[in-house]
């Protein structure tokens, strides 16, 4: 990747004008975040952090401030990279920067949702940046009219990020600790995004059918925790809780 791309915080209400027109070039005026909430986020302990090509914002992330059972965590609302920039390494590098300043301030979690459709993403999250993920909301945001939805339920998935756990530490040290063989797996076909793009009905169905599963493994106990590439199709792979490699979870959040 362009090694004089910098990373760095965001700190100025024109900086944040530039993040909502970011917005606006990468997922439409429909679903765009007002730059307010960039303010108010910086404000109340949260993060926006900006990548930048000299001058010129080519990325950013977006982070909101939370507190449960007493514990402060962040949750990553939107990491964004303009199209002519990406699979050049730039939003690994956003999240890895939002990790290291969590961790100098104690934050020791960062949540956000993924499309468990967008096999890519979910790659990204789980191979590349050692999440997991054991909560799914159906329908999350409604459904939109956004064309980065194609008029299905966005179903989500909620992306943990135990930032200092050994699983994590692996993972980005390029050493990854294998899957124990009880793990379960969610199958799905890779060309999904062209499925979804020419037969809405098919989507459903096959969003459907993922849902059902996701629900049901979760509710006995497992967590997905990577995803893998097959000739024809693309798999998630669910652990049992207590049997990840170098991750003890703590009790799951409950809606």
């Amino acid at each position: 990747m362009p090694t004089d791309i910098e990373i760095r915080h965001c700190e100025t209400v024109l900086e944040y004008h530039e993040c909502e027109r970011l917005e606006g070039i990468i997922w439409g005026l429909g679903i765009t975040v007002p730059s307010g909430i960039f303010v108010v986020a910086h404000h109340t302990g949260g993060q926006i952090i900006g990548a930048f090509d000299g001058g010129k914002m080519i990325g950013f992330t977006l982070a909101l401030a939370g507190v449960r059972n007493g514990a402060s965590f962040i949750h990553s609302h939107m990491t964004a990279v303009l199209p002519e920039y990406r699979d050049q390494g730039v939003g690994r590098r956003l999240k890895l920067f939002q990790r290291q300043d969590a961790l100098k301030h104690g934050i020791r979690l960062v949540e956000w949702t993924f499309d468990p459709l967008e096999l890519k993403n979910a790659h990204f999250n789980l191979v590349r940046l050692g999440a997991i993920a054991r909560r799914f909301i159906p329908n999350c945001y409604g459904v939109t009219e956004s064309p980065l939805h194609a008029g299905l339920p966005t179903d989500r998935l909620v992306a943990e990020g135990w930032l200092d756990s050994e699983r994590v530490k692996n993972i980005l040290a390029d050493n990854a600790l294998p899957a124990k063989d009880t793990a379960a797996r969610i199958s799905l076909p890779s060309n999904l995004g062209d499925i979804k793009a020419s037969d809405r009905d098919a989507g459903v169905r096959i969003q459907s059918a993922m849902r059902d599963q996701f629900q049901k493994y979760f509710a006995e106990g497992y967590v997905a925790t990577s995803v893998e590439r097959r000739d024809t199709s693309t798999e998630y792979i669910l652990e049992p809780a207590a049997q990840i490699a170098g991750l003890k979870l703590p009790e799951a959040h409950k809606h």
